[in-house]
């Protein structure tokens, strides 16, 4: 029961990669962007405003879902951080400012 209830937690945190938003960022403008231009065509030749915004809440409802819960397909390119006090283990660079090396 621990299990599942981790995996939900998990999956309701939203942690995604860099990668997984930019995936994420596309998606919601084609989308949206398609759905947009479909219910103004479905409404304009149908000439019924109602149908064209329930066609816009419906696509944007998808869109959502879609989009906002953190599936695994925005997970795939983890960061890799440094440690957590590893000020020891990183070496510093050799950094030269106005030619002077620090």
């Amino acid at each position: 029961m621990d299990q599942v209830l981790d995996r939900v937690r998990e999956g309701a945190e939203g942690q995604i990669d860099f990668e997984g938003q930019k995936l994420a960022e596309l998606i919601v403008n084609i989308s949206l962007s398609l759905v947009g231009a479909i219910a103004f065509i479905v409404g304009y030749l149908q000439q019924d405003i109602k149908l064209a915004l329930y066609i816009a809440l419906g696509g944007s409802a998808m869109v959502f879902v879609a989009v906002v819960p953190a599936w695994p397909f925005f997970k795939r390119n983890p960061v890799k951080w440094l440690p957590v006090g590893g000020g020891a283990q990183v070496q510093a660079a050799n950094l030269v400012v106005d030619e002077k090396a620090m």
